[in-house]
């Protein structure tokens, strides 16, 4: 059975710093792309940043400079290091993963989902 489990977030203010971990059992771990997606009230859920196997990173360009995505395969975590949150960057994250995905960060494409974590940015 395929378990992801995310955990990290919080409130914090603008200009903050938060690192989320996704902690997965149940398959090969190392086989498998990794992704962080968001998914804000109202708006659909976006990818945030993609890792895969080879440990290649994808990022949002939303994102892009701010935030790192990392995985230990050892210890089956990704990790979501976020620096100098903004507000529009309030929104549950999810951890996910597939085999081989066509487009990193397309939602549709990935097999197994965590529950979330909950990130808020205050102004």
């Amino acid at each position: 059975q395929v378990v992801l489990v995310e955990s990290g977030g919080d409130s914090v203010q603008s200009g903050g710093s938060l690192r989320l971990s996704c902690t997965a059992s149940g398959y090969t771990f190392s086989s498998y792309y990794m992704c962080w997606f968001r998914q804000a009230p109202g708006k659909e859920r976006e990818g945030v940043a993609g890792i895969n196997i080879y440990e290649q990173t994808t990022y949002a360009d939303s994102v892009k400079g701010r935030f790192t995505i990392s995985r230990d395969n050892a210890e089956k975590t990704l990790y979501l290091q976020m620096d100098n949150l903004k507000p529009e960057d309030t929104a549950m994250y999810y951890c996910a993963s597939t085999p081989r995905p066509l487009r990193i960060l397309n939602p549709h494409e990935y097999t197994f989902w965590g529950q979330g974590t909950q990130v808020t940015v205050s102004s």
